[in-house]
C-alpha cells in the first residue's frame, strides 16, 4: 500500500494564536446624538443669538422667531429647523475623521511599511526569525501585527516534523488570513457614517431648500404686490442657505471617506505583500 502523508490536525497544528481585538462601539451610538444636540444648540443659541437680529424674539423657546438679522451669519438662522441637522451631519464628518485618523495612524504603525517588510525579508533570508519579530515589535501597526502572527506560526513549522511543507505553508497562509480577518474590520470600522453623509447631507439640504421655497411662496401667495416678491426673493435666499451647507458637508465627507479608503488599501495591500513573504520565504528555505 502506498504511504499517505500525514495530515493537519489538532494535534500537529496548534490553535491559532490571535486573539480577537476588544472594540466598543459607544461612539458609534453616542457621536450622532450629541453632534445632533449640539448642531441644534449652535443655530439656536449661536447663529439664533438675539443680539443678530433687529427684531429678535424674546419669548425664545425651540424654535424663537427672530426677524431682520444684522449679517449673513445670522441669515443662516432663518434657513429653518434643518439648518441644525445639517450642522450636525457636519459636526459628525469632523467627528467620525478624527476618530478614523487616529485609528488609522495607529494603524499604520511606525515608519514605512515597504521598508518594515523589507527588513522582515533580509531577517528572514538569514534565517533569523527572531530578529523578523523584533522588527515587528518595532513596527507595531497593523501590518505588524499579521506579520507577527504569521511569524510565531513560521516558526513552529521550522521545528515541525509531522508535516510536509506544503502543509506547512498552508498552515501559516491559514494563520495570517485569521490574523488580517481580526485586522481589517477595526479599519473600516465608522466609515459607514462617512459614506452615508456623501448623499445625505445634499437629501436632508435638498429637503430644507424645498420647506423654504414653500414656506416663500405661500407668503406671495398671501400678500401679494412687490413688497411680497421682496420677500420672496429673501425667503429663496435664505433657503439657499441649506442647499450651501449641505453641498459643502456632503463634500468635505466624500473627502475625507476617500482619504481614508486609499490609506487604508495601502495597508491591506502591506498585508497581502506579509502573507506571500511568508508563505514564499518558509517554502524557498525550508523544502
Amino acid at each position: 500500500m502506498a504511504e499517505s502523508k500525514p495530515t493537519a490536525t489538532k494535534t500537529s497544528v496548534k490553535a491559532t494564536s490571535v486573539q480577537a481585538k476588544k472594540s466598543s462601539n459607544i461612539i458609534s451610538w453616542l457621536a450622532p446624538v450629541i453632534c445632533i444636540v449640539a448642531g441644534y444648540c449652535i443655530w439656536r443659541f449661536i447663529i439664533g443669538s438675539e443680539d443678530g437680529f433687529k427684531q429678535p424674539d424674546p419669548a425664545g423657546g425651540f424654535w424663537p422667531q427672530h426677524r431682520g438679522p444684522k449679517g449673513a451669519f445670522h441669515r443662516i438662522y432663518e434657513g429653518g429647523i434643518i439648518v441644525p441637522l445639517l450642522i450636525g451631519l457636519l459636526l459628525m464628518v469632523f467627528t467620525f475623521s478624527i476618530e478614523r485618523l487616529l485609528t488609522i495612524q495607529k494603524a499604520l504603525g511606525k515608519g514605512s511599511i515597504a521598508d518594515f517588510i523589507r527588513k522582515v525579508q533580509y531577517h528572514l533570508a538569514n534565517r533569523n526569525v527572531d530578529a523578523a519579530l523584533a522588527e515587528c515589535d518595532r513596527q507595531r501597526g497593523s501590518v505588524a501585527n499579521v506579520m507577527k502572527a504569521g511569524l510565531r506560526r513560521y516558526r513552529e513549522m521550522i521545528d515541525n516534523s509531522e508535516l510536509d511543507t506544503e502543509q506547512k505553508v498552508l498552515a501559516i497562509q491559514k494563520e495570517v488570513e485569521e490574523a488580517t480577518a481580526l485586522e481589517l474590520p477595526m479599519l473600516q470600522k465608522n466609515l459607514v457614517f462617512l459614506s452615508t453623509i456623501v448623499s445625505l447631507g445634499t437629501l436632508v439640504a435638498l429637503l430644507g431648500t424645498v420647506m423654504g421655497m414653500i414656506r416663500s411662496f405661500a407668503q406671495l401667495g398671501e400678500e401679494g404686490g412687490a413688497g411680497a416678491a421682496s420677500e420672496l426673493a429673501v425667503g429663496i435666499s435664505e433657503a439657499l442657505y441649506n442647499t450651501a451647507l449641505g453641498i459643502g458637508t456632503s463634500a468635505v465627507s466624500l473627502v475625507m471617506y476617500n482619504v481614508f479608503t486609499t490609506k487604508i488599501d495601502a495597508i491591506t495591500y502591506g498585508i497581502d505583500e506579509s502573507g506571500f513573504t511568508l508563505t514564499q520565504s518558509f517554502a524557498s528555505l525550508y523544502k
